[in-house]
């Protein structure tokens, strides 16, 4: 089998929504920087892939959609109202918008396609994993959902079952609302509260309708939740309901927002405990979807602290070189990050103090920690649609 697809081209990071946006192109930038100084990359062939075309992306999206943000793109927008979701302070119209951004779904759709064609069993699209764009509207820094057309690809390749994981400190729900009434794809989420963060959505009572009752899965952790209930929840859920559900493919989204250091959310995770997530999915993929796995990127904010080393440790995870967490960050990577932001200080090496890895106690049906309720909602709800025990932790 041909080694794992790396989809990468620099003009990915211009997709840039300007000024003090979150979403900057400097967490890629100092990524890709990370990896390399690493040698997380030696020998690694990129793929640069190719813009996805206006049929690909209307699988997914309207073609009055597509229309407006192709017109939106031309010398950054007109200044008249856009719609679609355009144009607003999230998501701000900028020139050549639809080409990048058809760009990484291209890239998302290249990685699942040579998944589902037998051309390679893993692939990774850092730039990917924008997760919020619905249909026919622009949401939360998204475009075009890069997540929704790669499903939707190998679906019509041929794929019969894929199982979706996103571990963005948001809900998945470009994603979520694209299948919730397809019993074909599963999508997971575990993400912060809808209760105290955007977009409000996400709670365990929406698990999917009719046929595709059980295939929408949502678990939601409290604000302030540390390593032990965020991995807790993951556990308690993820595995037993991705492995039952049986997924030729899994694909997962690994937005680093879930950290304590970033700015537009309020868990307390750390480096670690997103390595122990990304190892336990590259577990999962081989236990449950035969090793068949394509893992996108996601949200992110702490620029120079956090998305770098934590998806520097995804792409190892994907490779399968795996990086040991006390090794210390290169002398010429810290200049360049100090350069470009000067007033943080750049960490010393990729983990945040569990170089061991992050420890939780597995959920054993006691309400001991915040988020158990949620977590037995959720096994409530949807394990017996699977035919699994709602009450027993082996499931």
């Amino acid at each position: 089998m041909a080694p794992p697809l790396v989809i990468w081209d620099d003009r990915m990071m211009e997709y840039d929504l300007g000024g003090q946006h979150p979403l900057h192109p400097l967490r890629l930038e100092l990524t890709w920087k990370l990896a390399r100084g690493l040698g997380v990359l030696d020998g690694v062939e990129l793929h640069s892939p190719r813009p996805a075309d206006d049929p690909t992306l209307c699988t997914v999206h309207t073609p009055a959609y597509v229309a407006a943000v192709r017109e939106a793109s031309i010398h950054g927008g007109p200044t008249r109202l856009i719609g679609h979701g355009l144009g607003t302070d999230d998501n701000p119209v900028f020139e050549n918008m639809h080409d990048l951004a058809a760009l990484i779904a291209g890239g998302s759709v290249e990685a699942a396609l040579a998944i589902a064609n037998g051309r390679t069993d893993r692939a990774i699209n850092l730039a990917g994993g924008l997760h919020h764009a619905m249909p026919d509207h622009a949401s939360g820094f998204c475009i075009y959902n890069d997540a929704a057309l790669a499903i939707t690809a190998m679906l019509d390749a041929g794929v019969k079952k894929i199982a979706y994981v996103d571990v963005d400190v948001h809900h998945g729900d470009g994603v979520h609302a694209a299948f919730y009434n397809d019993p074909r794809v599963l999508t997971v989420s575990l993400h912060e509260s809808p209760h105290t963060l955007w977009p409000g959505t996400g709670y365990p009572g929406e698990y999917g309708r009719g046929p595709a009752a059980g295939t929408a899965v949502n678990i939601p952790v409290p604000a302030g939740a540390s390593d032990a209930v965020w991995l807790r929840a993951f556990h308690a859920v993820v595995p037993g309901i991705v492995t039952a559900f049986r997924p030729e493919v899994l694909v997962t989204q690994h937005g680093a927002d879930t950290h304590r250091e970033d700015p537009l959310a309020d868990l307390l995770v750390t480096v670690d405990g997103q390595l122990t997530v990304h190892r336990a999915l590259r577990a999962l993929a081989e236990k449950a979807a035969g090793g068949r796995w394509l893992a996108l990127g996601g949200g992110g904010y702490a620029l120079v602290r956090v998305v770098p080393r934590s998806w520097t440790h995804l792409l190892a995870t994907v490779l399968d070189r795996d990086l040991d967490p006390r090794t210390p960050v290169p002398a010429d990577w810290t200049a360049d990050a100090v350069s470009a932001r000067p007033a943080i200080s750049p960490p010393i090496d990729m983990t945040d103090g569990a170089p061991e890895g992050a420890t939780y106690e597995p959920w054993d049906g006691s309400p001991d920690l915040p988020g158990d309720r949620w977590i037995s909602e959720v096994r409530r709800l949807v394990y017996p649609l699977h035919g699994l025990d709602p009450h027993d932790p082996r499931d």
